[in-house]
């Protein structure tokens, strides 16, 4: 059965590009309901933003969902992925400002006060977005595609110059807490010239050393180093479980990123639902819920980070 959380779940922090401190509540909603966001800032117009793949507009550094009023929500893929993660599928999440707080850079905060709060089944099945046949999007060397499978599984693989990353890739079946386990305390990364560069457009004003990984060249310049000695595809996992989350539901699928981003997901998730004969919506049955990420969670399934 559907999911959403006990009660209300405060976070307090700073957007990642904004800088600007911003105060989200994530409050438990009805089944069925889905997922929204809501501005408690806005006093004119829409403030309800659906966290749908139809609502998601062009940005190149973070998933940025927009309604018809123009009213917006930016860096909402780590949050997503950790719903997706959890098995919550019913949520309101309250925010004064237009973006998420980046927090560690992770998805291990929501995760953790989300499963510490509890969650509470609900009185409507689950349902998911059964993958029929391969859709895939491209462009330049970045590939995104979705083929059938019988769970979430996600296949990624990365290449940067810089030696401290190089050539990454990792292949998760996404059931049994996988996503809690392995991918939640995977944090942001980029290189010290795009931080220089980001700066120099007036973005990521709110990074720090403390909620990303930083790289030159063969050196890992955050304190602390590493989380995973691959954590940078497994962040790159952990953005691809949010953004495919925004399709309205879980989806039964294997997920293949080559270089890919939000955007070219996103794009991925437009193509699948333009074609009819490539997806359907199916109740699942407790044999398949069993097999959703987020489900027979624990709390002490988390990993102990520094």
């Amino acid at each position: 059965m559907q999911n959403t959380l006990k009660s209300a779940v405060v976070f307090e922090g700073r957007g990642l590009h904004s800088g600007a401190p911003v105060r989200m509540v994530v409050r438990p909603a009805s089944a069925d309901y889905g997922i929204w966001f809501k501005r408690t800032d806005v006093t004119s117009g829409d403030a309800m933003i659906a966290a749908r793949w139809d609502q998601v507009v062009p940005s190149r550094l973070c998933t940025l969902i927009r309604n018809a009023s123009g009213v917006e929500v930016s860096t909402i893929e780590h949050v997503m992925a950790a719903l997706a993660g959890c098995a919550i599928h019913n949520a309101v999440i309250e925010i004064d400002g237009p973006e998420v707080p980046i927090l560690d850079g992770s998805a291990l905060a929501f995760v953790d006060a989300f499963l510490a709060k509890g969650l509470i089944e609900q009185s409507a099945p689950v349902r998911a977005i059964r993958v029929l046949k391969p859709v895939e999007v491209r462009e330049g060397e970045a590939v995104a595609r979705l083929d059938p499978a019988d769970m979430l599984e996600i296949d990624f693989s990365i290449h940067f110059d810089e030696a401290a990353i190089g050539s990454q890739a990792k292949h998760l079946s996404l059931s049994n807490g996988a996503f809690v386990r392995e991918l939640a305390d995977s944090r942001t990364f980029c290189r010290q010239a795009d931080v220089d560069a980001m700066r120099a457009r007036g973005l990521a004003l709110g990074g720090t050393l403390d909620n990303a990984v930083v790289f030159e060249g063969d050196r890992v310049l955050s304190p602390g180093g590493l989380r995973h000695r691959d954590e940078p595809v497994r962040h790159k996992m952990l953005d691809a479980m949010g953004d495919l989350y925004l399709a309205g539901g879980p989806i039964l699928g294997r997920y293949t990123g080559i270089r890919s981003g939000h955007a070219l997901t996103n794009r991925l998730l437009v193509a699948l639902f333009a074609d009819l004969t490539a997806w359907r919506m199916v109740e699942c049955s407790a044999l398949t819920v069993g097999k959703l990420p987020g489900m027979g969670v624990h709390r002490s399934d988390l990993p102990a980070t520094a």
